[in-house]
């Protein structure tokens, strides 16, 4: 599965009917319950097999992280260790009220590869990255909406319906500006890469783009606008 995603979200990345990517797990019981533990005395016993499945996991991370749609993490239940880098990679994060959160890293005697924590600590601050590697203990919504674990939580009855229109708020928005505006906060937080497009490049496009004048034109004229991306 973590080979999967980087040509996925590749994929995902260069559609352009595309407009922005939900993340969340089949059913109501995880967003991603982590690794399964049973593997690690196999896949992970050994620190050549740890660094082979970081490598996986930290290239999935990125991938998601550099995908230019906006990702928006949509949580219900269990959402731990790699699941929780995940989601942490995404731009937007929803949880509903029974979602649990936590890195038990610490006790199972693992270790995190720099790049990948580099994606938690941009999403939550040192100090609350910390917190959580360190404890090594499950928060619930609340607690994982005060640490910017997500940015809204929902009761469970209504998170189908908000995750959805999260999304279709995110989606009337200009695509090229939503890019634009991805790629110029990845650079001021310093998770841009040298091979990412230009953020002042993607910004000067937005202003030679047909989207803007049909933004300009349809503020003036009092109407939805009707962006095609181009």
């Amino acid at each position: 599965m973590w080979q999967a995603l980087p040509p996925l979200f590749a994929e995902l990345g260069t559609d352009p009917d595309v407009r922005a990517v939900v993340l969340r797990g089949a059913g109501e019981v995880a967003f991603s319950a982590g690794a399964d533990i049973a593997e690690f005395e196999t896949v992970r016993a050994d620190a050549a097999g740890g660094r082979a499945h970081e490598a996986a996991n930290e290239a999935a991370f990125w991938a998601v992280a550099r995908c230019p749609n906006p990702v928006i993490a949509a949580s219900r239940g269990a959402c731990l260790g790699g699941g929780l880098g995940l989601a942490l990679s995404c731009d937007v994060r929803i949880a509903a009220e029974d979602a649990v959160f936590g890195v038990p890293a610490g006790r199972l005697g693992i270790g995190y590869p720099p790049g990948a924590v580099r994606l938690v600590v941009a999403a939550l601050g040192a100090a609350n990255a910390k917190h959580l590697f360190f404890t090594a203990g499950y928060i619930d919504a609340a607690a994982a909406l005060r640490l910017g674990v997500v940015q809204q939580t929902v009761a469970t009855d209504r998170f189908e319906g908000t995750a959805s229109f999260v999304t279709e708020t995110i989606v009337r928005s200009a695509p090229l500006t939503l890019r634009a505006a991805k790629a110029a906060i990845h650079e001021a937080a310093g998770l841009s890469a040298p091979s990412d497009p230009s953020a002042a490049g993607l910004a000067d496009a937005c202003f030679d783009s047909a989207d803007y004048r049909e933004g300009r034109r349809a503020y003036l004229g009092k109407r939805e606008p009707r962006f095609t991306g181009s």
